[in-house]
């Protein structure tokens, strides 16, 4: 009988920075770093460290409509970078955030935006649930996107639209977050928030990584990330599987954990990637979960259903998290960051805060073998 393949994902990876230019990315943009696009009509992003009261740093936006629902839906992940917030779950927060194409004409109208031509941006919702043949594909352009079929892709008058909306969106509500001691700073959602360097997020398919005859974008990004870590992935001719069979033995032997050694090896066809995302699929521990992670787990706040998990952040996302400000260091350790949405991606029609789903993050045994 033929072993059963396992449970197939959709894989994230750095595909070059983003530029400085307002404008440059979307709420519908995959991205790592930088500062949140806010859907439009969401102005309170309470984003704030409940251990340090300090403001959290951007870490990941994900855009991720879901099935045949009406709504664009964006993921936002926040952490604390005052070291004794460290390992600590409480310090990270993931946000999710939705609007419908009515609630962007709402917020047009009243703005009385004038000569601008409401177009529906063409929502493929299956974006982060199947059908992503043509992910991580180079636009023609040359610019690098987060991935060839999010709305970002699309024709220049659609972003010029959603454009308007965030634009309209920023004098509607006078973005603000909470800062240190609950206080409110209005102006600037990004006002003296510690910023990660943004860079775009190009997917694929995990099982294109195994019968892919042409993985040249796949290779240049691996070199990329050879580069940037100054290390060899890859080796010549037997010689590679040899090598990575001899790091996973390696790897096993030394932790003596057979769900660390099976995460490695999971890993190997792209030890690049710094997103998994499977929605209602299953995460990939690193360590050995507790037996009881079902219960864990809580459910929905707001409407009372289950949660399942949706997404996870990986170790080489790491080595990406560095301060927009040369002059100072921004630290970020972790394993693995594993994101639980509700089942029902739940939402009010016209709210204006996001909704904050759980995390259960794992430290990394041992953070040099990803480097």
């Amino acid at each position: 009988m033929q072993a059963a393949m396992p449970e197939s994902a959709l894989i994230g990876m750095c595909d070059g920075p983003i530029g400085g230019r307002k404008g440059d990315t979307f709420y519908y943009t995959n991205k790592v770093g930088g500062n949140p696009d806010l859907v439009p009509g969401i102005h309170d992003q309470c984003n704030q460290c409940i251990l340090c009261d300090g403001t959290l740093s951007h870490v990941v936006q994900i855009y991720c409509p879901l099935g045949e629902s009406p709504y664009h839906r964006t993921m936002n992940v926040f952490a604390c970078v005052n070291p004794q917030c460290y390992g600590k779950p409480e310090s990270w927060k993931a946000l999710r955030s939705q609007c419908s194409e009515s609630d962007v004409k709402q917020l047009l109208e009243r703005q009385h935006v004038s000569n601008l031509q409401v177009k529906q941006v063409p929502m493929s919702t299956t974006e982060w649930c199947d059908e992503a043949d043509d992910w991580g594909m180079e636009p023609e352009n040359d610019k690098p996107q987060s991935c060839a079929r999010t709305p970002a892709a699309a024709s220049q008058p659609v972003a010029d639209t959603a454009q308007a909306a965030l634009d309209a969106s920023d004098r509607l509500v006078g973005l603000c977050i909470s800062g240190p001691g609950g206080k409110e700073a209005t102006g600037s959602v990004h006002q003296a928030v510690p910023a990660f360097q943004p860079f775009y997020i190009s997917v694929m398919e995990e099982t294109d990584l195994v019968a892919c005859k042409d993985l040249e974008h796949a290779n240049r990004l691996l070199k990329e990330y050879e580069a940037r870590e100054g290390v060899a992935v890859r080796g010549n001719g037997s010689s590679e599987a040899e090598g990575v069979h001899e790091k996973y033995e390696k790897a096993e032997a030394k932790h003596g954990d057979a769900v660390f050694s099976s995460f490695m090896k999971r890993i190997s066809l792209c030890p690049q990637q710094v997103l998994r995302y499977s929605w209602s699929g299953s995460p990939l521990f690193l360590t050995e979960p507790p037996s009881n992670i079902t219960q864990v787990v809580p459910a929905c706040a707001h409407c009372g259903s289950p949660r399942v998990f949706e997404f996870q952040l990986m170790p080489a996302l790491v080595s990406l998290l560095h301060n927009t400000d040369p002059s100072s260091e921004l630290v970020l350790e972790f394993g693995t960051v594993l994101v639980y949405t509700c089942r029902e991606s739940c939402w009010m029609s016209g709210s204006n805060v996001p909704v904050e789903e759980f995390l259960f993050v794992q430290a990394d045994p041992d953070q040099k073998l990803f480097k």
